[in-house]
């Protein structure tokens, strides 16, 4: 059998590890359009900032490839012959397939600013390329510019204010990490990272460049010398585009099939929630099922697990129905719940134990068969009744099998 998975971050990696959970023997071709062992995308500000070096981005140790018997090829994926399985590389050559994975990931998306093509030093921040890129324009003694104030943009702006003259971040919307954080709570990061020297522009609209000079909407000037794009992302699904069925991402099964037959897609490129984990899962999942076996990916949960300057982020679930809140020292902490159960959470600063709230909010576990004043207070299995404390502490632990280096 042979299995080609083009891309190779984590989808790739869960594919990898899911098709030998089942077969030690089938062929297994990894294309990529980097030439980088695998790393883990969400640490390339760390390797900006010098406080990680390339070897310790490393996704999997560096006898990943060897030890499952991987061919790792450095080409770009052109075309899919889904009729005759085929693949068609940008160095000429051709790959025939058995069973195909789509893992290309996400690409940044570039709005259509006026005069933006007048901006010589600009880039994007997704890749060890973009990385590599922004140090070679010589960060020091410059002001830097960052369009975006989401995940992407703040995490660049972390790894680049020791060595930059000035960072400014601008952003349409009126708080930061609109995404994953309400208002209130967006205050807290936000205060935090201006005291690291970060400055803030937020409901602005970006209405011309000209060179190095941003003209918003309300006419302000912004003078700059390097422009960094994070304005957001989009699935990297041209290479199904007219093949497979497309909602903003490739369209999967529960078991990480496309509408073609023998072709799968993980990651990013999917229509799912898209972070390192739920990656890995769906990654996993397809790799199993392409090596004949029968998996299913379980319903994923929204999470997001990030920090900034030492202050840590975890947020799961949604944010409706009554809130508890606890605000105090060094602890921000919301509880979203509704008809009986735990929708979401915000917890910043402390944030141990929110695996708690994790799994109450994934099992959809009722708060009246625990003591939940006590939870909302002090998360700790004491506050489930006996019988389930014995289930949790003796049941069957499921082995992470993503994983990061510790920051």
């Amino acid at each position: 059998m042979k299995h080609l998975i083009i891309g190779n971050s984590a989808a790739a990696i869960g594919a990898v590890e899911g098709i030998r959970q089942m077969n030690k023997s089938d062929q297994i071709t990894i294309i990529s359009d980097e030439p980088y062992f695998t790393y883990s995308r969400p640490l390339i500000s760390y390797l900006l900032s010098g406080k990680l070096s390339l070897e310790k981005m490393n996704y999997r140790s560096k006898s990943f490839y060897e030890d499952n018997h991987v061919t790792f090829k450095y080409a770009h994926a052109e075309k899919v012959d889904h009729l005759n399985k085929q693949v068609f590389l940008d160095d000429g050559d051709q790959m025939s397939y058995d069973k195909l994975l789509i893992a290309t990931g996400s690409k940044a998306f570039i709005p259509p600013f006026a005069g933006l093509e007048s901006v010589e030093n600009k880039t994007t921040f997704l890749s060890l390329d973009d990385v590599k890129k922004l140090d070679a324009m010589g960060l020091e003694s410059k002001r830097v510019l960052i369009i975006g104030a989401g995940l992407i943009g703040l995490k660049c702006a972390e790894g680049i204010t020791k060595k930059a003259q000035s960072v400014t971040v601008l952003d349409l919307a009126p708080q930061i990490l609109s995404s994953i954080l309400d208002y209130d709570s967006s205050l807290i990061v936000k205060q935090h990272l201006e005291k690291k020297g970060i400055n803030f522009i937020l409901s602005a609209t970006a209405e011309k460049f000209t060179q190095n000079t941003l003209t918003l909407k309300d006419k302000t000037q912004i003078d700059f010398d390097i422009l960094v794009l994070c304005v957001g992302v989009r699935p990297n699904a041209s290479l199904l585009s007219g093949i497979a069925a497309i909602e903003k991402g490739v369209v999967i099964n529960e078991r990480a099939e496309t509408s073609v037959p023998d072709i799968y897609a993980a990651g990013d490129v999917t229509n799912g929630v898209a972070i390192l984990p739920n990656a890995y899962v769906t990654g996993e999942c397809a790799g199993i099922n392409m090596a004949g076996g029968n998996k299913t990916i379980s319903k994923m949960l929204p999470m997001n697990a990030i920090g900034f300057f030492g202050l840590n982020i975890i947020t799961a679930g949604n944010y409706t129905g009554s809130i508890f809140e606890l605000n105090k020292d060094s602890e921000f902490k919301r509880l979203f719940y509704q008809d009986g159960l735990l929708n979401g959470y915000i917890m910043i600063g402390n944030i141990a134990k929110a695996g708690i709230y994790t799994s109450l909010i994934r099992e959809q576990t009722k708060l009246d068969t625990l003591d939940f004043p006590l939870i909302c207070e002090k998360p700790q299995l004491m506050a489930f009744r006996l019988e389930e404390r014995l289930e949790k502490l003796g049941g069957k632990v499921e082995r992470m099998k993503f994983f990061q280096p510790e920051i």
